[in-house]
């Protein structure tokens, strides 16, 4: 097993992240030829992780816009730190993912990329990378 975190900061209060960049890094680290399972977890509660479209950057942009719309900021939540909405966001969009590894390399579609999707920025957060190699 190989661990790692990787430390972001958000500059809006909703903002996504390609973290791709991060986890070939890490996964370099790991060795070019090892294959195995690689787990990408944000520890925050207002914080989550998904994988989408990384061409066309408005797919980031309805995601983030459609989550207002289903989960508004304004809806009269009793949570006193008044980021109520961002705990409803991350629980829709999970918090970790899981990615095959092949010669290491995450095995991931033409169109697809990792996001750290934040929802109560600006902060600084972390991500943490686990790597489980075949046969472990």
């Amino acid at each position: 097993m190989h661990q790692e975190t990787c430390e972001l900061t958000t500059t809006h209060r909703c903002q996504t992240i390609d973290v791709m960049p991060q986890i070939q890094r890490f996964l370099a680290g790991c060795g070019p030829t090892h294959s195995g399972i690689l787990l990408v977890f944000s520890p925050h509660t207002t914080a989550g992780v998904m994988i989408n479209e990384k061409t066309d950057p408005h797919v980031r942009q309805d995601i983030l816009d459609h989550m207002q719309r289903l989960v508004p900021a304004d809806s009269g939540f009793t949570h006193a730190e008044g980021n109520s909405d961002a705990h409803i966001k991350t629980m829709l969009t999970g918090v970790s993912v899981q990615i095959p590894v092949v010669s290491g390399r995450p095995l991931l579609g033409t169109w697809q990329t990792v996001y750290f999707i934040d929802y109560d920025g600006p902060r600084k957060r972390e991500l943490l990378l686990t790597f489980l190699r075949k046969g472990e």
